[in-house]
């Protein structure tokens, strides 16, 4: 089993445009994949369990979140299956993304290579079957700002056809959160600091693993 890192916040990231599922027959070797987006590492995780079949001899997968990538051969030779399944991956640059290979054995050994190319073979023709499409991660603008603004930063919200969470009030103050795609809460945050003429207090956190399609 292997970890690793890789992504950039705001910027586009290519998932999965759905599930998929292919089967295959290698030299008698029966190879089942499932592909599918995932918007967090609990996600792919969950992905994996729900598809594992207890009666197949192996169970290889590898999935990638952002800067987070998990692989397991899972019983079949080192660097033989997750590997492989992780390279039909990141070969298609993409992210938020699961794929899972289950093996039944038919009696016939493939070797180191000729099981790397069933399980990347199976992995990539899976994804293709998935499509893609572009997704942008998503984050919270947490607002903290006098009363005497709150005019001035509904008026930046609604142009910017933002729904605010519940309000709470602090003496003179008033604070909310709004939720949305990163690239438009950094375009917000500024917004909101020529408004109130930097009296609010603004700060930007994404939420990993997350995204609007």
């Amino acid at each position: 089993m292997t970890d690793g890192a890789g992504s950039a916040a705001g910027s586009a990231l290519i998932t999965p445009a759905g599930p998929a599922q292919l089967e295959t027959e290698v030299k008698k070797s029966r190879f089942l994949a499932w592909a599918d987006h995932v918007a967090n590492v609990d996600q792919a995780e969950r992905f994996v369990a729900g598809h594992r079949r207890s009666d197949a001899n192996h169970n290889c997968w590898a999935w990638r979140v952002g800067a987070s990538h998990r692989s397991s051969d899972d019983g079949e030779p080192s660097g033989s299956a997750g590997r492989p399944i992780l390279a039909a991956i990141d070969g298609r640059g993409l992210d938020q993304v699961a794929v899972l290979v289950v093996r039944y054995f038919g009696g016939i050994k493939l070797g180191v290579g000729g099981l790397v190319r069933a399980y990347g073979g199976s992995a990539a023709r899976c994804l293709d079957l998935a499509g893609s499409l572009e997704r942008f991660p998503t984050g919270k603008l947490s607002i903290t700002a006098p009363l005497s603004c709150m005019g001035r930063v509904r008026a930046v919200l609604q142009r910017r056809q933002l729904t605010a969470g519940v309000e709470t009030y602090r003496g003179q103050d008033f604070s909310l959160t709004v939720a949305g795609e990163l690239r438009q809460l950094q375009a917000v945050e500024v917004e909101l600091k020529e408004a109130t003429r930097g009296s609010a207090q603004l700060k930007v956190s994404d939420t990993p693993g997350s995204d609007s399609a």
